[in-house]
């Protein structure tokens, strides 16, 4: 999504549209024309935390600086005394690689200040009313009120499908794992036609089904930038009513999809659904490609090596911890 931004007032309207979700005490780093990274981070109050966040963030940036890349920077906190120290620290890191500063704002919830002009003024109602009917017009749903109720979105009834799933592994296993494989392939596509919630019975035969990698690989690989918004809806209600031993396929796939679609904190979120206890390779590699920055668009380009190859073939350059501060997310 693409805004048209007229003021500072408007710029930090627009950020929780661009997030998913209404961030507190963060630092939010806003690409301006260019193919930069959206990048959120909780505010670092130290130099130590600083150099963590840049180790974090530079890679992500560094891969896509242009000659006349820019960034602006908000800084949204209670604390107005914090932020030009901060603010003007990661402006200067940006400056060692290439990438300039324009905008360095901070916002409370009521205010405004330009850290560098020292102009101020009132977050207004106008601003945010604008920003949210061109998002509405967009087609993008509006944010949540935190990042905690955008989490909470994900979880719903799961005792339906876990009372069928040993029924459904029995009659599995009458079937080949071709047979099963091909039933998924063809349930999805139907699901991309018609829109209509699954059945439990369907989805508990999905959630099985998605156990065999090879199955898992071939509905993955459906993916693309033009269907991944039917991908959300479909894994948005699987992994909701998915039982633990079976959540972490469909909500490895819904981070991908939410990633493709460059909803990067809806990506963290499904990921935060799979199961910490079993670690799970397309959860990690989905982790590591929103962690590093990586755009949508290298996805198609890495499908013909991944065909044949499973998970492993996509995979970014930089691997970085799923529980880094940091969370950029490209395509918003």
């Amino acid at each position: 999504m693409k805004l048209s931004i007229h003021s500072p007032d408007e710029l930090v309207a627009a950020i929780p549209h661009l997030l998913g979700f209404q961030p507190e005490e963060s630092i939010v780093f806003l690409p301006l024309q260019s193919d930069l990274p959206v990048a959120r981070v909780d505010i670092p109050t130290t130099a130590r935390d600083r150099d963590g966040v840049w180790h974090s963030i530079s890679d992500a940036f560094r891969r896509y600086a242009q000659p006349d890349s820019n960034v602006a920077i908000v800084l949204l906190s209670a604390d107005r005394e914090q932020a030009p120290v901060i603010g003007q620290d990661f402006a200067a890191r940006l400056g060692t690689i290439g990438i300039s500063t324009p905008i360095l704002l901070w916002a409370d919830e009521s205010r405004w200040a330009d850290l560098d002009t020292g102009d101020m003024g009132l977050r207004t109602d106008a601003a945010r009313e604008t920003v949210a009917a061109a998002t509405v017009r967009s087609g993008r749903a509006q944010p949540a009120a935190s990042r905690e109720s955008l989490a909470e979105s994900l979880v719903g009834d799961r005792e339906p499908v876990a009372a069928l799933l040993p029924e459904t592994r029995a009659a599995a296993r009458e079937n080949t794992a071709k047979v099963e494989g091909r039933w998924s392939l063809d349930r999805m596509q139907r699901f991309h036609r018609d829109g209509n919630r699954l059945s439990d019975a369907d989805a508990a035969r999905l959630l099985v089904a998605l156990e065999s990698t090879p199955t898992r690989d071939r509905l993955w690989l459906d993916m693309n930038r033009g269907n991944a918004g039917s991908h959300v809806a479909l894994w948005t209600d699987i992994t909701k009513r998915a039982p633990d031993q079976v959540r972490a396929a469909p909500a490895s796939l819904l981070g991908f999809a939410n990633w493709l679609s460059g909803h990067g904190a809806l990506a963290w979120c499904a990921l935060d659904r799979v199961p910490k206890d079993k670690p799970y390779a397309l959860a990690s590699l989905v982790a590591a490609a929103v962690q590093s920055g990586m755009h949508p668009h290298e996805w198609e380009a890495s499908k013909t090596l991944t065909t044949g190859r499973g998970a492993e073939a996509f995979a970014p350059t930089r691997t970085v911890a799923r529980q880094a501060a940091v969370r950029p997310a490209h395509g918003m």
